[in-house]
C-alpha cells in the first residue's frame, strides 16, 4: 500500500472521543510536550502542580500537570517516544484539557556537528520518514513547521543560540544507515528525531499551534556514531526553562 493512500479527509473517523473522554473541557491554552522523565519530576518537584487531566492507555494512564509560570497556567505531561503514539496523545491532551498551544522539546541526532554545536535547533521542515503523517496530511516528503520563525522571534528575544534548519524525522534509530544518512545530509538536514513530523501533521489536521525545538546530543557522522551527549541532551532541564519562558510570548 502507498503512503498517499493513507490520507483520507472525504469520511469521518469511526473512534470519537467524546465516548472515551467525555466532553471536551477547556482548562488552559498553553501545554508543554515533555520526552524526559528526569525533566518531568523536576518541573513536579520544583513547581506547586496539579493534575487537571489524564490520557488513558492499557498500559499505564498519563496524568496531564499544569503549573503556574509567571501568571500564566502551563499544563505537561510525559509523552510516549515515537510519531504515532506521540501525536496521538497530543490530540488527545487537546480534548482533555482544551489546550492549543503546544511547546514541544527533545533531544535529536545531530547530522552536522559544526551547525548544530552549541545551539539549540528549530526545525523549518522535516522529512516524513514515520508513518503517522500520512494520516493527516497529503504524501509529499516534507511537511513544513510552520511556527519556525515565530520560534526563532522567541528565542532572540530570551536570548537563548538557536540554528534553524531541516530535520528528518524517523520511526526506526536502528535503520538510520550511512545511505539514508548522506541522502538527508544532501537534502538540508541538520538533525534527526522521532515525532515531530506527526505531530505537526496532526496539529495541522486539527487547527493546533505547535512550537518544536531540538537540542543534539548523539552525532551521526562519516566517523562513525558519537554518543557522548546524548544522556546530557535528554535530560537537560534547561531546556524545560526556555520551553517555560518561550511560552508567555506565545
Amino acid at each position: 500500500m502507498l503512503q498517499s493512500d493513507f490520507f483520507d479527509k472525504e469520511t469521518e473517523a469511526l473512534i470519537d472521543l467524546n465516548v472515551i473522554y467525555g466532553a471536551g473541557k477547556h482548562i488552559t491554552d498553553k501545554c508543554m510536550i515533555i520526552f524526559s522523565k528526569e525533566i518531568h519530576t523536576y518541573l513536579v518537584s520544583h513547581y506547586k502542580c496539579a493534575i487537571i487531566g489524564e490520557i488513558g492507555a492499557c498500559n499505564g494512564n498519563i496524568s496531564i500537570y499544569c503549573l503556574d509560570y509567571k501568571g500564566e497556567k502551563i499544563a505537561f505531561y510525559l509523552t510516549g517516544i515515537g510519531s504515532a503514539v506521540a501525536s496521538s496523545m497530543c490530540y488527545e491532551s487537546h480534548h482533555v484539557i482544551g489546550a492549543t498551544k503546544y511547546i514541544m522539546f527533545g533531544s535529536c541526532g545531530s547530522l552536522d556537528k559544526e551547525t548544530t554545536r552549541g545551539k539549540f535547533i528549530i526545525p523549518t521542515e522535516s522529512y516524513r520518514g514515520e508513518g503517522a503523517s500520512h494520516y493527516y496530511a497529503p504524501s509529499s516528503d516534507y511537511i513544513t513547521i510552520k511556527n519556525c520563525d515565530v520560534l526563532a522571534e522567541v528565542f532572540e528575544k530570551i536570548k537563548a543560540p538557536y540554528v534553524k534548519g531541516r530535520v528528518w524525522t524517523t520511526d526506526s534509530m536502528l535503520r538510520e544507515t550511512k545511505g539514508l544518512v548522506a541522502k538527508r545530509k544532501g537534502e538540508g538536514c541538520i538533525a534527526v528525531e522521532m515525532e515531530l513530523a506527526g505531530v505537526q501533521a496532526i496539529c495541522d489536521f486539527y487547527g493546533l499551534e505547535l512550537y518544536d525545538f531540538l537540542e543534539a546530543g548523539d552525532v551521526l557522522g562519516d566517523s562513525g556514531y558519537e554518543f557522548e551527549g546524548l544522556h546530557d541532551a535528554n535530560h537537560n532541564v534547561g531546556k524545560a526553562l526556555i520551553a517555560l519562558e518561550a511560552a508567555t510570548y506565545l
